[in-house]
């Protein structure tokens, strides 16, 4: 089982620039429901790959359900070349995605809010998107998220159009 907040503290502390989406986001929007892995939309930009390869690199990231013994190398090129990645580490599993329905970090970067986690703040995406991107993907574990995440929308205050 992943510990999200160590691993969201070494992505932060790198300088890795990401969205936090998936089953923990939900969970810091006050979802209740168990999610094993941790799902980042990350920016993809040489530098940030450099962030990624340098954050990650001593958890031995390795790609989830392949066979032992397999090559896999986690640097630069293999992030350039490739795009979703999904891992197991050292610190659990993890992932790394670059692009997800609705798009990729500079398109969903807007739709984000800053969540407070130990002394960061997550860039999240927030709720309506969340549900949006949950209901576009279709899988029958999103699905049934939907529900309870629009319950918590429906509690949130109004926002302040400073009006």
């Amino acid at each position: 089982m992943i510990n999200f907040a160590d691993t969201l503290d070494v992505l932060m502390k790198s300088g890795v620039r990401f969205i936090l989406i998936g089953g923990f986001a939900g969970n810091l929007h006050g979802s209740a429901r168990i999610t094993y892995d941790l799902d980042i939309l990350y920016e993809r930009t040489p530098e940030n790959y450099r962030r990624l390869v340098a954050a990650l690199s001593p958890y031995q990231p390795y790609l989830r359900g392949a066979p032992p013994g397999l090559p896999f190398r986690w640097d630069e090129a293999t992030i350039a070349a490739g795009l979703n990645f999904t891992l197991s580490t050292t610190l659990g599993d993890v992932d790394v995605l670059g692009e997800i329905i609705g798009g990729g970090y500079r398109e969903l970067i807007g739709h984000t809010v800053l969540m407070p986690l130990r002394n960061h703040l997550v860039p999240t995406l927030d709720l309506p998107t969340l549900i949006s991107v949950k209901r576009r993907t279709g899988r029958n574990k999103d699905l049934e998220a939907i529900g309870e995440l629009e319950q918590l929308l429906d509690r949130q205050p109004p926002a302040n159009d400073g009006g």
